[in-house]
């Protein structure tokens, strides 16, 4: 299954470790739920990681987004435009908050089964709109009992490489 994490379900995830995504983390971590990213998403992550609120220092920051591009596999647009696609794609519905659109953006490039967030607006457009949405929108929570019961994958061989972030022209 292919996913895009909102920055406060990464932030969830791998700085308060939330027990309720603990599911979610299991999925990740046995390859059953493949995350996907591009640069304007790692850049929030990595401003909102210095929100002052997080007290995260500067080598506790550097740890998380580390920890994330461990598991995430970047999704890059070679354009890089607003992603309103051609004639295959229809137009997208405009999120509430223009920061959000990222997120259904990259859902589309990269194929996802889901877009994972606890943004009210984010869930709000995944209610009204979800037939024009690439993907259903959901709460980390939700998804995780969509995906527990991962069960443990033996592991590859692929040693710190085949962990590492992959770049992927999506």
């Amino acid at each position: 299954m292919r996913a895009v994490l909102d920055t406060n379900i990464v932030l969830d995830l791998l700085h308060f470790r939330d027990p309720l995504l603990r599911s979610l983390q299991q999925a990740i971590d046995c390859r059953r739920l493949q995350c996907f990213t591009d640069r304007d998403c790692l850049a929030e992550l990595q401003r909102v990681s210095g929100y002052p609120q997080f007290r995260l220092t500067a080598a506790a920051q550097s740890a998380l987004l580390d920890a994330y591009q461990h598991f995430v596999v970047a999704c890059e647009d070679e354009d890089h435009g607003d992603g309103d696609g051609g004639a295959e794609d229809p137009p997208l519905p405009r999120c509430r908050d223009a920061d959000d659109q990222k997120f259904v953006l990259l859902a589309r490039r990269c194929r996802a089964d889901l877009l994972l967030t606890r943004d009210r607006h984010l869930l709000q457009l995944g209610r009204r709109w979800a037939r024009q949405l690439p993907c259903p929108i959901l709460t980390g929570s939700a998804a995780g009992i969509l995906l527990a019961g991962c069960p443990p994958q033996a592991d590859s061989g692929d040693g710190e490489e085949g962990r590492q972030t992959r770049s992927r022209g999506c």
